[in-house]
């Protein structure tokens, strides 16, 4: 299956500080993928390393084929919408089309224009007079129009409000059925990726904690809730993500395609959400026993 991101040893460093490290990924195309971590987990590096905004302290970084930003053709491959949907103040909405036509040979004005009108938007508006909500849905039809093969979106809802959110979000999907494009989504609400997206990567500590299908990774994951017991007494195929324990009792969450038979555990599979914060919830010190790196 062709690859839309592949990185091998990635990694970014300001001074002494990475932001991200050992980074070793390969996504197929053709999917929805949420990108999901702590604040300084190192999502907007990925992201922005992607796009070709960053160059690499180390390691390997190819989109579509080839290096972000190698030249033109690179470039018009990709879109990006930033976190602050940057879209100019003093710029009508009909000046943001001219602009994007003007930079973007493969511009599809009747896209942009369908939307425009469809969102309602006043072509005589300058863009700072929009809403919040409204300047989102602008800085997304810039980057549909573009007609990406990758859309990059670095947590572009999560200063809307709930109905805001869930317009970009539903124009955001119908676009992707309408055109085939692989779409890369950063955010911390697990309620906008349970609507959209359909493969998961886990950052923390600048590090990636899991990636993989998002159907696969549930279908892989349970918590084990039963007498205490330590994690070397669990089968070599039970891998634990993360672990509690009081005086009594422990709680795992593992990963296996085995059976579990042992009959002292409580067995329940889990949603995303606690999927998610199972990885996040890894002891930065111990991301090697823990953590299990899909690739594909």
């Amino acid at each position: 299956m062709t690859s839309v991101l592949e990185a091998q040893g990635l990694g970014k460093r300001y001074g002494k500080r990475w932001a991200l490290r050992e980074c070793t990924i390969d996504i197929p195309a053709g999917h929805v993928v949420g990108l999901v971590g702590p604040n300084g987990a190192g999502k907007t590096t990925l992201l922005k390393l992607a796009s070709g905004q960053l160059a690499p302290t180390t390691g390997d970084i190819t989109v579509l084929g080839g290096r972000p930003a190698a030249g033109p053709g690179q470039l018009a491959k990709i879109g990006f919408v930033a976190q602050d949907t940057p879209v100019y103040a003093g710029l009508t909405v009909a000046e943001h089309l001219r602009l994007g036509a003007r930079l973007n040979p493969s511009w599809d004005a009747a896209t942009a224009r369908d939307r425009i009108t469809r969102l309602g938007l006043d072509p005589g508006h300058q863009a700072g007079k929009l809403s919040g909500g409204q300047r989102a849905q602008l800085a997304l039809t810039m980057g549909l129009a573009k007609r990406p093969e990758l859309l990059i979106l670095d947590e572009p809802v999560a200063s809307l409000d709930p109905l805001a959110r869930r317009e970009f979000l539903q124009g955001l999907m119908e676009a992707t059925v309408e055109h085939e494009f692989s779409v890369v989504l950063s955010s911390h609400l697990v309620s906008d990726l349970e609507r959209t997206c359909d493969y998961l990567i886990v950052l923390t500590d600048s590090r990636v904690q899991v990636a993989g299908e998002v159907d696969e990774l549930l279908a892989t994951h349970y918590r084990l809730t039963g007498p205490r017991r330590d994690p070397d007494r669990l089968p070599s195929g039970q891998q634990v993500v993360s672990a509690r324990h009081t005086d009594r009792q422990s709680t795992y969450v593992i990963r296996t395609v085995d059976p579990i038979h042992d009959p002292v555990w409580t067995v329940t599979q889990l949603g995303l959400e606690d999927l998610i914060l199972a990885y996040m919830d890894q002891r930065p010190a111990e991301p090697s026993r823990t953590a299990l790196e899909v690739r594909r």
